[in-house]
């Protein structure tokens, strides 16, 4: 790896624009932050000195470079913890932006947030799960009881530092990556959520994060869209641009949630051509980005695009919704005046991926929605610094690793 791509990262995270959200990560429990960095700091120097364990984590480092490093594997857990395994692991649509370093993000990092995994043991306050189990582990840390987590909103949980998550580095607080061999759930009972034996864990991997997030863009707001009109147009904006920086599987699983839950008329835009394919055999209309031009507006639009916002709120019908990951912005002109006569309603932001991770299972389980369909690689974890850079470079829509029969 050379020097001058460090630089470039880092020169690039030193910009105005790239510290926009440093306000947001450090409202609360900086100190918190700062002690969780300085004990993986530590683990990692002292991990011969102490004779522990190691493990295999996947590092990725500027220009989606990958390979398996050797980390300390975890203590034994604490009375509310689980170490768990992961059996499938897959890829969110930020983690081609992030490996290549074009979030703002600090580099190298252990990767990956999404995964099913088998339980290894438990804290002895643990009683929901128990070594065995395979369980769907959320991305976003959360402890399931202060005031945020008993309302619904788990990824804004009280108890840890904003944006704590799995495969963030330290912008999520140190809690390691999925593509490895353990991870530490700090809040078993709380985070993990039991798989059903009918649902393959290959095709639930992705219910971590992207599964989730296409869930909370649809589910709140099309059944009463279609009660009063059952032919009521939904836009899913995914890619607008050239080269879309986002990866294309929340845009589809979104397509697959909204005909799971009885919508007729469910159009995905995309300049990808390999995406409007790949919509097209799920059941969906899919349009270029010129195709919208005149096209009457729809009553849901979701944004799950790194392009800019504004197509997706012209296209918002009165009193309709526009609900938007938010990209990766740091600021966006809105048709302001355009949303106040129509009366829109604009909803931005990272999902609760615990609180959707129950709705989008039971499509899943009662076989209405097929994530399957939605991946466009397979490969084995072992070769997982070879999958993922090629996933990355090639602009793949969603790559699952996979552990012996784990399918």
């Amino acid at each position: 790896m050379s020097a001058a791509s460090y630089v470039r990262h880092y020169t690039g995270l030193m910009t105005p624009g790239a510290g926009a959200a440093l306000p947001a990560l450090l409202e609360r429990n900086r100190l918190q932050r700062l002690e969780r960095l300085l004990r993986a700091g530590a683990s990692v120097a002292g991990r011969r000195r102490a004779g522990r364990r190691s493990m295999r984590a996947l590092l990725a480092a500027p220009g989606a470079r990958m390979r398996w490093r050797s980390v300390p594997a975890p203590a034994p857990p604490g009375p509310e913890q689980a170490i768990v395994h992961p059996l499938v692991a897959s890829t969110c649509d930020v983690d081609c932006p992030l490996a290549l370093g074009a979030m703002n993000l600090a580099l190298p990092v252990h990767l990956g947030h999404e995964c099913v995994a088998e339980v290894l043991t438990v804290g002895e306050r643990v009683s929901a799960v128990k070594p065995g189990d395979r369980v769907v582990v959320p991305f976003q840390i959360s402890c399931g009881s202060c005031s945020s987590c008993r309302a619904g909103h788990h990824g804004s949980c009280l108890s840890v530092p904003p944006l704590s998550a799995f495969g963030m580095g330290v912008g999520g607080g140190h809690f390691g990556g999925a593509f490895s061999d353990e991870l530490v759930v700090p809040y078993a009972d709380a985070m993990l959520v039991p798989l059903p034996d009918e649902v393959a864990p290959a095709a639930a991997a992705s219910l971590s994060d992207n599964i989730a997030d296409a869930y909370r863009h649809i589910a709140p707001h099309l059944p009463a869209l279609l009660q009063a009109d059952a032919d009521a147009r939904i836009l899913i904006i995914a890619g607008l641009s050239r080269r879309p920086l986002l990866s294309a599987s929340v845009a589809l699983y979104a397509g697959q949630i909204a005909l799971a839950l009885g919508a007729r008329n469910v159009r995905l835009v995309d300049s990808r051509a390999e995406v409007r394919a790949h919509a097209e055999r799920l059941g969906l209309i899919a349009l270029k980005p010129r195709e919208l031009r005149g096209d009457a507006p729809a009553p849901l639009v979701v944004h799950s695009s790194a392009d800019p916002l504004r197509l997706a709120l012209t296209h918002t019908a009165p009193d309709g919704v526009c609900t938007s990951n938010g990209g990766l912005h740091r600021s966006t002109r809105i048709p302001l005046m355009q949303m106040y006569i129509r009366r829109c309603a604009l909803h931005v932001g990272i999902p609760h991926a615990r609180t959707n991770i129950p709705g989008a299972l039971e499509l899943i389980a009662r076989g209405k929605m097929h994530p399957e369909r939605v991946t466009t690689n397979i490969a084995p974890f072992d070769d997982a610094p070879r999958a993922l850079r090629e996933h990355c470079l090639a602009g793949a829509t969603k790559t699952v690793l996979v552990r012996g029969a784990s399918l």
